[in-house]
């Protein structure tokens, strides 16, 4: 904690138990998640339609994908 303190990452607010998440922490987490929910709900697009596969359905799924699990991980940071 102290060499947080020092490079000015962080004041010890993550501590706190009565703290609300860092904002800059929740939008790389959700980016990071919203990454791997395009990528999950693509694979499961492939694995639905097979040879049937477009690549507007595709692209519409992996949006899908990464809004939904975006928007949850965020939901579920903000009220944890």
């Amino acid at each position: 904690m102290a060499l947080r303190q020092k490079l000015g990452w962080s004041e010890g607010d993550l501590m706190r138990p009565d703290c609300k998440t860092c904002s800059r922490l929740m939008r790389q987490t959700a980016g990071i998640w919203s990454f791997g929910g395009g990528i999950g709900f693509w694979v499961l697009c492939r694995l639905h339609y097979g040879t049937r596969i477009t690549l507007p359905r595709s692209l519409r799924w992996g949006a899908c994908g990464a809004l939904t699990v975006s928007t949850s991980t965020a939901l579920l940071m903000i009220y944890k």
